[in-house]
Order: C-alpha cells, then structure tokens, then sequence
C-alpha cells in the first residue's frame, strides 16, 4: 500500500539526509524517552487520527494499514539502529513529528485511491 510507493522512498531519504539529528547529539535530553519510544507514539498518534478521519476504512483496510506502520517502524528501528535506545532530544522529537506526520499524508494519499 504505503511503502511499495515513490513517496515512502521519498521520505526515508528525507530521514537519511537529516541522520545528522541523531549522531552524536550533544543536546540534552528532554525526557527519559528513548527515540524508538517517541517514533512509536508519534507514528500510533497519527495513525489513529488517520484511522478516526477515514470512518469509511473497512477492518481489512485497517489491518493492512496496521501492518504496513509495523513495517515502518521497522525500517526506521534498522536505519536509526545505533540510537533507537538512546535518550531523545528536542531536535530528535520535532523531527519524529514532523516524520509521522509525513507518514500520515502518504497513507491519506493512498486511502483515497482506493
């Protein structure tokens, strides 16, 4: 559905050009949230409002969009291996907002080619 798409290669190079937010930070910290941990409540947070936005979704459309996000996630956990543990910064979270945000749009694209 999403990550077979032109726009879901776009924006994970859009995520490998901003790699720079998550090497050696020397920020500070902002919560004893890990980065893993805010990836996976920003993307939920959008899905859900993806999901209360499009009532029309039937439960399969659901389902493969569920696994597509569990997909998601896993390649960010691959690319963001080295600091998927680490303690997240501002930069990191304003970052993972916008990120999910933009993960949203392409699912909202798809939806409405269905």
């Amino acid at each position: 559905m999403v990550t077979d798409t032109e726009s879901y290669i776009h924006i994970i190079e859009y995520l490998t050009e901003h790699l720079h937010l998550f090497e050696s930070s020397n920020e500070q910290a902002i919560s004893d949230s890990t980065v893993i941990e805010v990836i996976e409540m920003e993307v939920s947070e959008q899905i859900i409002n993806l999901c209360n936005q499009h009532e029309q979704l039937t439960f399969n459309q659901r389902n493969m969009i569920i696994r597509e996000i569990d997909s998601i996630v896993y390649d960010l956990q691959e690319i963001l291996s080295g600091v998927v543990n680490n303690k997240v910064t501002e930069q990191q979270q304003l970052f993972i907002n916008e990120f999910a945000t933009l993960i949203k749009n392409i699912f909202d694209t798809e939806i409405h080619t269905l």
